[in-house]
């Protein structure tokens, strides 16, 4: 089997911050878990560097936009690296092959009559004389009455157009703009109903998307689906490949989905590859994003795919709630956020991982504290899983010279061991990635109360051979938390297997024979509770 795992593309208008974590994480954890589990993996993400953000930003520094997405996509890329992510290619909007394939995209919806031109009313500034792009009108959200922007509302996640807002105001000069006609292509989203209702019955029926995307993908079915403007007058994207069309770009919800397609097609050209392998039928595909790119995925990304035809549609859909930090609402502006690159230079990367599988938005809203961040990293993370490493290895390097004791485990305890590898791997594949690092913590806990109960430190002396079986059991526990906990925890079940001299044989039972160990360090370093009011004092300033 072949399995498709599409991240969200972020921005590259600024750096990575917790939230976009949060949502991002659980595409690693599948494409490691199915990696062991010996399938075909195709990894793809990359950074959105096409649209109206990125012009104003470089506008405000007095920079081209390529040096603005140059900046983060290298950020983002290093982030990724240092974070344990594993994609098979990470691409970006602005590559020219990007461009091309979003073109043949664009024309083969034309050809297929998917797209249509139409004269429409459009925001128009006569203040800077010139069609306004969606993000420079801001207003009011005629659904839910919030402060929005004129492509989409982030509170009620109503897809918006600038001439819906109440109260519009020109994001640059902020005068009231005017609506004007103009010509524009638009994709035939509403012809696309019935097969989209019948695509998200099944979705349902086989409980494969997240319940915020049944109900929300709901929610527009039931509304009933209108057709959306394909291009628009913006300065960064991709040209529209129509005569008398050039000065427009193909619209950032068509484009920037595409990608998962375009960047399938770059890897397979690199690889001598057939992208077709991920992209048919029998693939299994899910897509790993926020909350607030439920509709992208759930229905646009759907409906484009079905009008070009013989691609494989998102079986599913990894779509997280939102994080918020300290109890309040994330602010880039305010600067009341957690930065990625802040964070990676502190602290260990499976801390983070840890902390945003256990703790993440899986099915509703979660926050983020540094208090009960560093108590988990302290008391989970160094406590009881790496304790439990740390002192049975220790045990043996002291009181064996290093050499894991020739005995029989104790079968009764290795056969729970194993009936975790079926337990996890099926709430992996479900997107239950919480429910599955807890089940292997329960493990763990179990195995530091049968070390305290064997009490080797007193079998050693009074009663060696079963301090033996002992110790031999604890190894076998351990080289299996290599592989079980190997997708969420990468890089402390590395150096696990670098100690054991032990080599991944797939996802399935690991059994270690008499060896030496190499060096033993401890997996994890207590962190200050000192920080909690450090970091805490950094928010907002």
């Amino acid at each position: 089997m072949s399995v498709f795992i599409g991240g969200a593309w972020p921005y590259a208008n600024g750096s990575l911050h917790l939230g976009h974590l949060a949502s991002l994480l659980p595409g690693d954890i599948l494409a490691r878990y199915y990696r062991l589990k010996g399938e075909e993996v195709l990894y793809v993400s990359g950074s959105d560097c096409n649209g109206t953000p990125i012009a104003i930003r470089a506008k405000q520094e007095g920079v081209e936009p390529q040096v603005i997405t140059d900046r983060y996509h290298n950020e983002f890329l290093k982030c990724f690296n240092e974070l344990g992510f594993t994609y098979d290619h990470y691409f970006r909007t602005d590559h020219p092959f990007h461009h091309q394939e979003v073109q043949e995209i664009f024309t083969t919806l034309v050809e297929k009559g998917h797209c249509y031109v139409k004269t429409v009313a459009q925001s128009y500034c006569e203040t800077d004389q010139q069609f306004l792009p969606d993000r420079y009108v801001e207003g009011v959200c005629p659904v839910c009455g919030s402060n929005a922007r004129g492509d989409q509302c982030d509170n009620c996640s109503t897809i918006l157009d600038p001439v819906d807002l109440v109260d519009p105001v020109c994001k640059l000069c902020g005068n009231t703009p005017v609506v004007k006609e103009t010509e524009h292509y638009y994709f035939a989203l509403k012809n696309f109903q019935s097969e989209l209702e019948r695509y998200l019955s099944e979705a349902e029926k086989e409980d494969r998307w997240r319940t915020n995307a049944y109900h929300l993908t709901q929610r527009y079915l039931s509304e009933g689906l209108r057709d959306r403007a394909a291009t628009r007058d913006i300065e960064l994207g991709v040209p529209v490949p129509v005569e008398g069309f050039e000065a427009k770009k193909i619209y950032v919800w068509i484009e920037a989905v595409s990608g998962y397609l375009t960047a399938s097609k770059k890897w397979a050209a690199d690889q001598n590859r057939d992208w077709q392998d991920f992209w048919k039928e029998e693939t299994k595909a899910y897509y790993v994003h926020g909350k607030d790119n439920i509709p992208f995925h759930s229905i646009i990304w759907p409906a484009i795919l079905s009008g070009l035809g013989g691609l494989q549609l998102p079986d599913h859909i990894i779509s997280s709630e939102y994080l918020t930090v300290e109890k309040r609402k994330l602010s880039t502006s305010r600067n009341w956020a957690v930065w990625v690159p802040d964070l990676l230079e502190n602290d260990h990367p499976d801390s983070i991982r840890y902390f945003l599988t256990i703790n993440g938005p899986e099915q509703r809203d979660a926050d983020f504290s540094w208090r009960e961040f560093i108590y988990s990293h302290n008391s989970e993370l160094l406590g009881a899983y790496g304790n439990f490493v740390n002192r049975t290895l220790k045990f043996i390097e002291k009181s064996f010279e290093g050499k894991i004791p020739d005995a029989k485990p104790e079968e009764h305890i290795l056969s729970e061991v194993k009936k975790v590898y079926a337990t996890v791997g099926e709430l992996i594949e479900k997107g239950q990635f919480k429910k599955a690092l807890e089940t292997i913590f329960e493990l763990v806990r179990t195995s530091n109360k049968y070390f305290d109960e064997r009490q080797p430190w007193i079998q050693y002396k009074e009663d060696p051979e079963n301090c033996k079986v002992t110790m031999n059991t604890c190894v076998q526990i351990i080289a299996n938390l290599s592989t079980l906990l190997s997708p969420f925890l990468p890089f402390s079940t590395a150096e696990i297997r670098d100690v054991l001299d032990l080599k991944h044989n797939g996802w399935t039972y690991n059994e270690i024979n008499q060896k030496h160990l190499k060096k033993v360090s401890p997996l994890f370093e207590r962190i200050d509770i000192k920080r909690i009011e450090e970091e805490k004092s950094k928010l907002g300033s």
